[in-house]
């Protein structure tokens, strides 16, 4: 028996409690018998991502236009078929005019439960001011005074990534609080608003800017680009496009230097290319040199509630020495923070302006503190919705003896260019998971309708359905041949 000074709790004492709060934690999660699904028998969740219903049925619908045996077959059938929200109230977001996306969705598939999510989240903390007394925001309120305030973001109504209200929303507070110089690097949308929308977000934008002039605050866009093609990648799938978002956003160098953003924007759109597609541009006065570029001593803010496509710039931004994702060139030291932290993790970013939902007790930790194994599948594009978003915004392995994650390489082109995508991988791999016998629980996402039908290409967005709709039969085939559960699609 080991004992310890008086008034001293020792090692042991410590590693008792600690056991006492796993085997209470493990109590609390612990999982009845099903009442139909039987023990041992695999069930498969299969997303099949942006394949929904809409009550326009015409030939501008690709689900309802593409050949899709499986689905209808299973529509055929009350007990296999089943619509439910994924827009609005339903998955957390304040109205039902605010579309569901793919992270709010599998966060409410992995956690059963609603939560108030992204822009509902940022609205509530605007709407009392907390965003504006909380730590983050003071953690940004020194560089007011001396120095620029830089916000980096979506440039968009959507709602799925960001919304215009909170950006001009915390910037005017900026100013109302004594912010000096602000200056915004907008990335164009086309996708989740309607293409060509971007001339007048700038205009919006660039007059909402001047009027704050009469704060004595000197505000203007300094950089931008399309979404696709600068800073927004996710999953790693492009650092490229980081690069060009931090060449144009800190050091002020892009192809394309114009006198405004407007002015910027009627340029690359010349030739027909799309909002989410538009090249890197920066803003420079009258001697050529950059509006905007960001500097020592500087706050920078990432105005996206929506984690994925800003991790990467984020980690430009706090990665030290070890950063080796591109060459940065110049690393000035700021003070980053995001909208809100985009991977509770790794603490990224370690300061954020409105903390994250707190979402806990989802299905992956009752299934792994249950001792069910689970096998988790898709491409890079969304194999983070089925492990990072489905559990609950949280990276890693509940438990990694009982869990497999496979990602499948997404190709690195304009989705629509192969709409199948990797459908047929992602299929074989979960096929051969069910045939392993090893797993409890499959779920896997076909991303191909939802990447495809963001690029507005009806042709190769039918194909991407009838693509993953095939994939969908070889996979329910394999889940009958198991004797197993198929509760889905989604």
């Amino acid at each position: 028996v080991r004992t310890h000074p008086p008034g001293h709790i020792g090692r042991d004492s410590l590693n008792i409690a600690r056991v006492g709060r796993i085997a209470a934690r493990m109590a609390d999660l612990k999982l009845s018998p099903h009442a139909t699904l039987t023990k041992g028998a695999p069930v498969v969740v299969a997303i099949i991502d942006g394949f929904g219903e809409n009550k326009i049925k015409d030939q501008y619908n690709a689900v309802h236009t593409a050949n899709t045996p499986t689905v209808d077959a299973l529509r055929a059938v009350g007990s296999r078929f089943r619509s439910v929200a994924a827009h609005g109230p339903a998955v957390g977001l304040p109205s039902s005019d605010d579309m569901g996306n793919s992270e709010v969705g599998h966060n409410a598939l992995g956690a059963g439960k609603i939560y108030a999510q992204g822009a509902k989240l940022v609205d509530i903390n605007i709407a009392s001011g907390q965003l504006f007394t909380d730590p983050g925001w003071a953690f940004i309120k020194p560089a007011f005074a001396s120095n620029t305030l830089h916000f980096i973001g979506l440039l968009s109504d959507g709602g799925v990534h960001s919304r215009y209200n909170q950006l001009l929303a915390m910037v005017s507070q900026a100013a109302k609080e004594g912010a000096h110089k602000i200056r915004l690097h907008v990335l164009t949308d086309g996708r989740d608003v309607p293409d060509g929308s971007g001339a007048k977000f700038l205009a919006d934008l660039e007059a909402d800017l001047a009027a704050l002039k009469e704060l004595g605050c000197d505000a203007r866009v300094a950089s931008g680009g399309g979404r696709m093609k600068v800073t927004m990648d996710r999953y790693e799938a492009d650092w490229p496009m980081v690069e060009r978002g931090w060449k144009a956003h800190v050091l002020g160098d892009a192809p394309l230097k114009a006198s405004s953003a407007s002015e910027a924007y009627a340029i690359l759109k010349q030739d027909g290319t799309s909002d989410q597609n538009i090249g890197a541009f920066v803003v420079v006065d009258d001697s050529g040199s950059a509006v905007g570029t960001i500097e020592d001593d500087d706050a920078v803010v990432i105005s996206n509630f929506r984690s994925d496509r800003v991790i990467e710039i984020s980690k430009a931004f706090e990665g030290g020495a070890e950063f080796n994702k591109f060459d940065r060139v110049r690393i000035p030291s700021v003070k980053f923070a995001g909208l809100m932290q985009y991977d509770g993790d790794l603490k990224l970013p370690t300061n954020f302006l409105v903390p994250p939902p707190a979402i806990c007790k989802t299905s992956g930790e009752y299934l792994a503190a249950n001792g069910l194994r689970t096998f988790a599948c898709s491409e890079t594009q969304k194999f983070g919705h089925v492990t990072f978003f489905w559990n609950g915004n949280r990276s890693g392995y509940f438990n990694e003896e009982l869990e497999t994650y496979v990602e499948i390489p997404s190709d690195n082109c304009l989705f629509n260019e192969k709409p199948e995508m990797k459908a047929r991988e992602i299929t074989d791999a979960s096929i051969a998971a069910l045939k392993s016998g090893r797993y409890d629980l499959l779920r896997v996402n076909y991303a191909n309708p939802d990447m495809v039908g963001h690029t507005g290409d009806l042709a190769a967005s039918i194909t991407a359905c009838e693509v993953s709709d095939s994939c969908l039969k070889r996979l329910l085939d394999a889940v009958d041949a198991a004797g197993g559960g198929f509760p889905g699609p989604f």
